[in-house]
């Protein structure tokens, strides 16, 4: 997965933020506790095979059993299990206060994006790119819309399942600007492996200039109307046949192949009659990273070979192929796509 791997070494090991940085310690102290046992019991199994008989006789007797199999590792489990779950709790606590809240629903495979006010109303959405400002925590609201998914951003926090009909909570902070891959880390079906995300942090100036931008929308070009390029429309029976186009005329015809394909049934483009909501948000597509939920990095050929044929790539997606578009059509979609930002 390009984007999951952006940052190697392995992102576990590479903390971007404090709540990472908390994680990984307790990693690293649970794989340390787990070499210190394995070594103990390796040199327990030599004694007991190949040991002088005295040494044998003091290790099987009653106080090392008390100590070594009872007290001992049930000191050591219970301190690692405390220090889990206040973790875990820190990570996962109510919101408190003025906190920067994003929702993200899991979906069958893609993740929709919508950031929050302090009502909780949905102020902006979007799909399989997350925004955010670095040095400052932001509580993610974790949801499926059909079965469980786990959302992860290895270098920024925790994992934390999504699951049907409840909202689960998880703090993440980035302390420098970046690009983080994230992943649905629980199995939710056959294309669970294709299944990512981008995260990217910007300085908090930086990302106010970005949520105002995102937030005045408007960003649909003026276009002249579809009739003007399109012959045939409404003839019934009739299939519409494209005029030549320039560039301008493209954008406005793919829109309008957009339209009469079914695309706006399933998915939304603000400022348009498309208001799907089955599908990811298309509104700010033409500027997002990568396509098909971090799988693809997102440029003109690979725009077109999604749309034309997203079953190839990404088998038991419900986007359906398009083998009856033709290659005109397919590119003058992607124009149009491309100006979405």
């Amino acid at each position: 997965m390009i984007e999951a791997l952006w940052g190697w070494p392995p992102p576990v090991l590479d903390p971007a933020g404090p709540y990472a940085e908390r994680v990984t310690v307790l990693a690293w102290a649970l794989l340390g506790m787990g070499l210190v046992v394995t070594g103990v019991v390796l040199v327990a199994l030599w004694v007991a095979i190949k040991g002088p008989p005295q040494i044998k006789r003091k290790l099987g007797g009653e106080r090392t059993v008390w100590i070594g199999g009872i007290a001992f590792p049930g000191l050591v489990l219970t301190g690692l299990l405390v220090w889990g779950l206040t973790l875990t709790a820190a990570l996962t606590e109510d919101i408190t206060g003025d906190e920067m809240r994003i929702r993200v629903t899991g979906e069958m495979w893609w993740f929709r994006v919508d950031y929050l006010d302090s009502a909780g109303n949905v102020m902006l959405r979007d799909a399989n790119e997350i925004h955010l400002p670095v040095g400052r925590p932001v509580v993610f609201e974790l949801k499926s819309a059909d079965v469980i998914h786990s959302f992860w951003v290895p270098h920024l926090s925790g994992k934390k399942d999504m699951i049907p009909g409840r909202t689960n909570l998880l703090r993440v902070q980035a302390d420098k600007p970046g690009r983080y891959g994230g992943v649905c880390a629980e199995y939710c079906g056959a294309a669970h492996a294709l299944m990512g995300f981008v995260t990217v942090t910007h300085e908090p100036a930086e990302w106010s200039a970005w949520l105002a931008a995102r937030r005045a929308g408007g960003t649909a070009p003026t276009l002249p109307e579809p009739a003007a390029v399109i012959a045939g429309e409404n003839q019934p029976g009739l299939r519409p046949v494209r005029s030549p186009v320039g560039r301008s005329n493209a954008t406005a015809a793919g829109r309008q192949v957009f339209m009469d394909s079914g695309c706006a049934a399933c998915h939304r483009v603000q400022g348009t009659e498309a208001n799907g909501l089955a599908g990811p948000d298309l509104t700010h597509v033409g500027s997002r990273l990568t396509l098909g939920a971090g799988i693809l990095p997102n440029n003109r050929g690979t725009l077109i070979g999604w749309i034309g044929d997203s079953q190839s790539i990404k088998p038991g997606n419900r986007m359906p192929s398009y083998p009856t578009l033709s290659a005109e059509e397919l590119g003058a979609i992607a124009t149009w796509l491309e100006t979405q930002k």
